[in-house]
């Protein structure tokens, strides 16, 4: 993901983890950047959690954050502003 991708849709997904802080104030073992790499591979091949590569976070917390995200619509919101994108740059 570029960078302009990522700061793209960081408001959104810093809007979406304020939403749903920790009452104990635990942020999380992973960082929200690791995260969305971890679930870039997934979403283009379509390979299993379980396949997911090693050096990036374990496939429970990927699979938490990217279900979190599927279900109350946040990535349909991040697919979006990326699409649009694309299709400014492509002058359509």
């Amino acid at each position: 993901m570029s960078d302009e991708q990522r700061s793209l849709i960081e408001p959104v997904i810093i809007a979406w983890k304020d939403r749903r802080r920790s009452v104990s104030g635990h942020q999380g073992a992973y960082a929200m950047r690791e995260i969305v790499n971890a679930i870039l591979p997934q979403g283009r091949t379509g390979c299993q959690w379980a396949c997911l590569p090693h050096a990036l976070p374990r496939k429970s917390a990927t699979y938490h954050h990217f279900a979190a995200r599927r279900d109350n619509g946040t990535d349909h919101v991040i697919h979006e502003l990326l699409r649009c994108r694309v299709r400014e740059r492509s002058r359509r």
